[in-house]
């Protein structure tokens, strides 16, 4: 059994598997651990040889997984890579009853889903504002289930440029000083708990997009699970929100119809409604 640390993201484990391919190691002989385990796993170094041929699907599959906070994800992989690799399986990755290849596509979905819940559910707040140039500092605290920091920045850098901001998480932290992405390790605790007037706005714009005629708790809850409601400044509405739905939409209904604003004159739509008539007939 040769025991082997896979390091903390993909590009580590890459090189490790590499090694290992090198070597001829099945799978079943291959221990991932991290250094300091109960074995004594050992780091690798990356093989000088030019780097194997694999699919480039396999690539952002395993990109993805390796993400995921379940320990078995580096042994997943490895077997996968080497039946595709070694065990000629070069049309694996689209045999989707395959159970390794079931397994895989579930953890990068999950993977997925939490970089989109990053980006949906991340708050920012106001920290202070450099006095020499003006520009603003922004950080928001977040609790993925999974190790999505780095994969999920890139949209924030795209989104927020113009600020300076750091997103704090337990598994991992990001800042963004205008110029460069920069990744530090996890913090235990959320460092920026004190509301600021970005809350209240978040609460005011949050009351008014809310729609009682369309509520679905269910559907709600499944978009914006709970785990997340205690970061969002909008999130102790919700309840109210929720009790008073019934009450709106009564009220609604009973209200008088609005006359139909008049047509606005507009040549453009004008031509538009005149080929839409013909081409009708």
């Amino acid at each position: 059994m040769k025991c082997v640390d896979p390091g903390e993201n993909f590009a580590s484990w890459r090189d490790a598997a590499r090694c290992l391919l090198e070597e001829n190691v099945p799978p079943r002989e291959v221990l991932w651990e991290k250094a300091g385990g109960l074995f004594s796993a050992a780091r690798v170094e990356p093989p000088s040889s030019p780097r194997l041929k694999v699919p480039a699907a396999f690539v952002g599959l395993a990109e993805s997984v390796s993400c995921h906070r379940e320990p078995s994800r580096w042994a997943l992989l490895y077997q996968i890579l080497w039946r595709v690799v070694r065990g000629g399986e070069r049309h694996l990755l689209s045999i989707a009853s395959d159970p390794d290849m079931a397994k895989a596509r579930t953890l990068e979905k999950n993977v997925h889903r939490e970089i989109h819940k990053m980006h949906a559910f991340v708050r920012f707040k106001l920290i202070d504002t450099d006095a020499a140039n003006g520009r603003e500092r922004y950080a928001a605290w977040f609790e993925p289930e999974h190790f999505i920091v780095e994969a999920g920045a890139p949209f924030f850098k795209k989104r927020f440029a113009n600020m300076d901001w750091s997103i704090f998480t337990p598994k991992g932290c990001v800042h963004w000083n205008g110029t460069l992405l920069t990744l530090t390790p996890g913090i235990p605790s959320n460092p920026v708990e004190n509301p600021d007037a970005l809350e209240a706005a978040w609460r005011v714009y949050y009351r008014s997009i809310f729609n009682p005629a369309r509520l679905k708790v269910k559907m709600m809850q499944t978009e914006m699970p709970k785990r997340y409601w205690k970061n969002l400044p909008e999130a102790d509405l919700i309840e109210e929100l929720i009790g008073n739905s019934k009450h709106r939409v009564t009220n609604m209904l009973a209200e008088e119809p609005r006359p139909v604003k008049p047509r606005p004159k507009n040549a453009y739509l004008d031509k538009l409604r005149e080929l839409t008539a013909e081409e009708s007939l």
